[in-house]
C-alpha cells in the first residue's frame, strides 16, 4: 500500500519555540519500519524498491553510443540489459528553389536540447559541426526530446528550427530547407555611442522574436564604422517588429547591452544609439560576516541598468582574505541603483546577501561593508538500518531544486557537506533559504538515502538560525548485478566495456514527475557491473 506523506522533512523548533515532539507531525516517514514488510522509505514515502525504476545506460559517447533509457517493470538481483544500435538523428539540408541539385554542402552546426524520455529533468545536450555530404548528415545522439537548432556556416543564413523524439537505436529524419539569397530579409543598421561615433569594443547584433527566439544568426558589428547587417527568413517580414539584442562580446567590455524594437518593413531608420552609459566606475567594498569577520572567497557581482537605457552585469570576482574586494561597472541610470550579489562558499556560516547601492558617476567608489547573515544551520542525526547504530561517514550532497521566495536566488551547483557524518551519526549543513534535495551516501555497502530539505529565509532576531532534522535510518541495501550486451550480433564488441549506469526510482513528488537516483556504477572491461539499491 502506498502512503500519501508530506514531504516536508524539517521543522523551525529552535525558530518558534516547539519541542523535540513536535517533529513527527512534519514527516512523511522516516525509517523503512514505518513501511509494510515489501515497502522502503523513499523521497516520495513509502514504496515498493523494485518498481518505478529507469535505468540510465552510456555505452560510448567517443565511439557514436549515446545514452539509452529502459524501464525496469520488477528489479531483479541478476539484471541484464540488452542495447541497441546508435541512435541518430539524419536528415538533408538544402537550398530552397535554387535548381532540382540543391544540396547544401557547406559546414552547419547542429545544437539540441533536450530531456529524456523516460527520467523527468534529466537534460540532454548535443552540438556539433560537420559538412553535409551531398546535403546529407547524420549525427549519433542520446535517447530524447529535443529542440534541434541548424545554424549555418555562412552567418547570412538564418538558423531553421524543429522539434524530434529519438528512441533507442532509431534513425530519426528531419531535413532542413534553407531560403535563397535574394528572398531573405534584409536589415542593416549602425550602433553607435551617444555622441554618434562608433563604439570602441567588439559587439554582437541578433535579431529575435518576442519571445527571444532568434530570427538571425549573431553577426558582428563592424568596429571601425558601427555597421552590420542581418538576414532573417522571409517571414519575418510579415511580424510588425523584431527585436535587435546588441551585446559586447567579451565579459571584460564595459559596455552594456540593449535591446532595440525595429519594423523589418520599415528596417532600421536610425543607428541604434547605445546611449550615454558613462565611463567606466571602480566599485571596492569589503564582505562581513554578522561578528565582523571577513568572508574570504565569496563572488561578487554587480547588475542593474545603466544610462542610456541598456543593462550592465560585471563580471564576477572574489573577495580576498580580508573579505575586500574591487570591480568594474558602470554607473547606475539617475533614479536607479546597482543590484550587489554576494554568495560567500560553502561550509561559510555566511549567507547570500543582496544589496542595491548607487553607483555616482565618478572614478572611485569606496563603498560600506556588506554585511551577511547567517545561514541556516541544519543539523541531524542518520543511523544504521538497524536504527541502533549510528551511521558514520556518510557524505552528504545538496542538489538546489528551487529559490526560497522571490529575492533570494537559484543555486544552480550542487555541494557538499564540508565534514561526512561523525561517529554519533551527526551531520550540520549550512544553507542558503532554497528547496533542495538532500543525497546522503554511505561509504559502505549500504545504497544512497534522499530527502527533500525546504530551508525558510532565517529569522533575523535569531542570533544562530538554525534546524533540527528528526532522526532518520538508512536503508538496507541488495546488490544488483548484470550484463550490459547489444540487442543483435552486428556490434564488436558485443558487450559494453566501461559503460556508465545509473538507476533511477520515478515517481511523482508533489505532483510533479520526478527522478531520484538510487545508485550508479560502471560495467567492467566484459561488460558486467554490480551496484546496491535500497531493499526491505
Amino acid at each position: 500500500m502506498k502512503r500519501l506523506t508530506p514531504l516536508v522533512l524539517l521543522t523551525t523548533a529552535l525558530a518558534t519555540g516547539c519541542g523535540a515532539g513536535d517533529l513527527d507531525a512534519f514527516l512523511g516517514c522516516r525509517s523503512d519500519s514505518e513501511c509494510d514488510s515489501n515497502e522502503v522509505c523513499f523521497i516520495d514515502g513509502c514504496g515498493d524498491p523494485g518498481r518505478n525504476i529507469v535505468v540510465e545506460v552510456v555505452p560510448n559517447p567517443r565511439g557514436g553510443l549515446h545514452a539509452q533509457d529502459f524501464r525496469v517493470t520488477e528489479l531483479r538481483s541478476q539484471q541484464n540489459i540488452e542495447l541497441y544500435g546508435s541512435s541518430t538523428l539524419t536528415g538533408q539540408v538544402r537550398v530552397e528553389g535554387l535548381s532540382s541539385n540543391s544540396a547544401y554542402s557547406s559546414p552547419i552546426t547542429l545544437r539540441m536540447t533536450g530531456e529524456s524520455l523516460l527520467i523527468p529533468g534529466l537534460v540532454r545536450r548535443h552540438e556539433s559541426t560537420l559538412v553535409p555530404n551531398d546535403g546529407h548528415y547524420t549525427l549519433p545522439v542520446g535517447v530524447g526530446r529535443y529542440n534541434v537548432t541548424l545554424f549555418a556556416n555562412d552567418s547570412e543564413l538564418p538558423p531553421l528550427s524543429g522539434t524530434r523524439e529519438v528512441q533507442p537505436g532509431h534513425e530519426v529524419m528531419m531535413d532542413f530547407t534553407l531560403p535563397v539569397s535574394s528572398e531573405l530579409v534584409r536589415l542593416s543598421g549602425k550602433v553607435v555611442r551617444s555622441d554618434g561615433k562608433p563604439v570602441d569594443v567588439e559587439l554582437e547584433v541578433q535579431a529575435q522574436d518576442e519571445e527571444l527566439r532568434p530570427l538571425s544568426q549573431r553577426v558582428m558589428v563592424t568596429r571601425e564604422t558601427g555597421e552590420f547587417t542581418l538576414a532573417l527568413p522571409p517571414a519575418a517580414a510579415e511580424r510588425p517588429t523584431v527585436l535587435l539584442q546588441v551585446v559586447p562580446t567579451s565579459p571584460q567590455a564595459l559596455v552594456p547591452q540593449k535591446q532595440f524594437s525595429v519594423n523589418p518593413r520599415q528596417g532600421v531608420v536610425e543607428p541604434l544609439s547605445m546611449g550615454d552609459h558613462g565611463e567606466p566606475v571602480r566599485l571596492r567594498s569589503r564582505v562581513l560576516d554578522r561578528e565582523g569577520q571577513p568572508v574570504a572567497h565569496a563572488t561578487v557581482s554587480l547588475q542593474g541598468k545603466v544610462g542610456g537605457g541598456g543593462q550592465f552585469r560585471s563580471q564576477k570576482v572574489l573577495t580576498d582574505e580580508t573579505g575586500a574586494f574591487e570591480l568594474l561597472t558602470l554607473p547606475n541610470e539617475t533614479g536607479s541603483a546597482m543590484m550587489l550579489s554576494v554568495l560567500p562558499p560553502p561550509g561559510s556560516s555566511a549567507s547570500f546577501t543582496v544589496r542595491y547601492v548607487q553607483v555616482p558617476r565618478i572614478s572611485v567608489v569606496q563603498s560600506a561593508d556588506v554585511v551577511c547573515g547567517e545561514r541556516v544551520m541544519v543539523r541531524g542525526e542518520l543511523k544504521k538500518p538497524s536504527g541502533s547504530q549510528p551511521a558514520a561517514g556518510v557524505t552528504i550532497v545538496a542538489e538546489p531544486l528551487e529559490e526560497a521566495s522571490s529575492g533570494w536566488p537559484r543555486l544552480t551547483a550542487s555541494f557538499e557537506a564540508p565534514r561526512t557524518t561523525n561517529e554519533e551519526g551527526r551531520f550540520e549543513l549550512a544553507m542558503d533559504p532554497g528547496r533542495y534535495r538532500l543525497d546522503f551516501i554511505p561509504a559502505e555497502d549500504l545504497p544512497r538515502v534522499s530527502r527533500i530539505l525546504t530551508v525558510p529565509p532565517p529569522d533575523a532576531s535569531l542570533a544562530e538560525p538554525s534546524l533540527e532534522l528528526s532522526t532518520f535510518t538508512l536503508s538496507k541495501g541488495r546488490s544488483v548485478t548484470g550484463q550490459v550486451s547489444f540487442n543483435g550480433s552486428n556490434m564488436v564488441p558485443p558487450s559494453a566495456p566501461y559503460a556508465s549506469i545509473r538507476f533511477f526510482r520515478v515517481v511523482d513528488v508533489e505532483g510533479k514527475p520526478s527522478a531520484l537516483l538510487l545508485s550508479q556504477t560502471l560495467t567492467d572491461q566484459n561488460g558486467a557491473y554490480s551496484t546496491t539499491v535500497p531493499a526491505r
